[in-house]
């Protein structure tokens, strides 16, 4: 069951309805492509055995899964959480689709809008409670972090809890990112007229305020992820996804990824190889979605993916699908800043 919404929690109309309007916005998108694309095949279902392909969460308690990491001590595994819930971290095996562990955090507060994961260089999981649905009105938020478990089973672990403040004042923020080679933290702010990415010191401490500092700026970010190298960043909002070239702890030349349409895109982390990005929403039942990386850079629709990011066969329909991809993306930006507007005068 879905927790009870907590002061800063987003309205459920809102979110209600600017997931039924993307959907709307794609099943019209759809309409438009024509029988032509009606008639392309269905992608065959990966078999059940078969690791890091097109998943759904099946367990009924994830609601919101809010982001989401890929585990480093357990390949095919990947670990998410609600944004609002109790300190809890869900192990969802990609070959079913089932929870294969819960991890209830212990020696942290109740959380307030937990909003993304990461796992470390040093094999320890992070968990950014950095939501701040009111803008701002926080002076500080918290990270948790705690060794990847060794088994996968239902378990309490101790977890360290770190207080955090930005160095030009709080902010609403979903991305939470640890560079896989040199452990630093980076956190990616949530404006509807675009974010900052933050750099946060060397070592984090559980002994005074960890302040992050702005580095760059940045479009809107739902979530972000390092590739498993560290040469790439990339970052995903609701309706396009794109990564940059990292390179001495800064941002480079970017480009933009393909990324699937969902109805509340919320998360984005690679594969353990690197070979694809995995797409995350919210939502009960909610798909996970594999897009593979493509030599040049680019991304395609991957094995075993069964939503909007599959790949069109041939030119004709590439092109086409772009053209209405535009379409939706357009149309749903519209509704989404129309009901973020009603929403604050309201």
């Amino acid at each position: 069951m879905c927790p009870s919404p907590r002061p800063g929690s987003r309205p459920a109309r809102v979110r209600s309805a600017l997931a039924a309007a993307v959907l709307v916005l794609a099943g019209a998108a759809g309409a438009l492509s024509g029988p032509a694309a009606m008639a392309a095949p269905a992608a065959p279902a990966a078999p059940a055995a078969d690791p890091d392909r097109s998943f759904r969460i099946t367990d009924p308690r994830i609601t919101e899964s809010s982001g989401l990491a890929a585990s480093r001590a357990h390949p095919g595994v990947y670990w998410t959480h609600n944004d609002q819930d109790k300190p809890l971290i869900y192990g969802i095996d990609s070959r079913t689709g089932e929870t294969v562990a819960t991890i209830t955090m212990r020696g942290v507060g109740e959380p307030r809008d937990m909003e993304a994961i990461s796992v470390g260089a040093d094999g320890d999981i992070y968990v950014g409670d950095i939501g701040d649905n009111l803008n701002g009105s926080w002076d500080h938020v918290w990270i948790y972090r705690f060794p990847e478990p060794k088994t996968l089973a239902d378990a309490t672990v101790d977890a360290t809890q770190y207080d955090v403040k930005y160095a030009d004042g709080p902010r609403d923020a979903e991305a939470l990112m640890v560079h896989p080679t040199t452990g630093r933290v980076y956190i990616a702010s949530k404006n509807e007229n675009g974010g900052g990415l933050y750099e946060g010191p060397a070592e984090l401490t559980a002994n005074g305020t960890n302040t992050f500092t702005r580095i760059d700026e940045v479009p809107w970010v739902t979530d972000g992820a390092f590739s498993p190298d560290g040469k790439e960043l990339l970052l995903r909002s609701y309706f396009s996804a794109r990564a940059y070239v990292w390179k001495n702890g800064r941002l480079g030349a970017d480009h933009r990824v393909r990324a699937p349409i969902q109805g509340q895109a919320e998360s984005v982390t690679y594969t353990l190889d690197g070979s694809a990005l995995m797409f995350g929403t919210e939502g009960t039942r909610s798909q996970v979605e594999r897009i593979d990386i493509e030599k040049d850079g680019g991304s395609s629709g991957g094995a075993g993916s069964t939503g909007d990011g599959a790949a069109g066969d041939g030119a004709e329909g590439e092109s086409g699908n772009i053209t209405i991809g535009a379409v939706v993306l357009v149309g749903a930006a519209v509704l989404f800043i129309g009901f973020k507007r009603r929403k604050q005068s309201g």
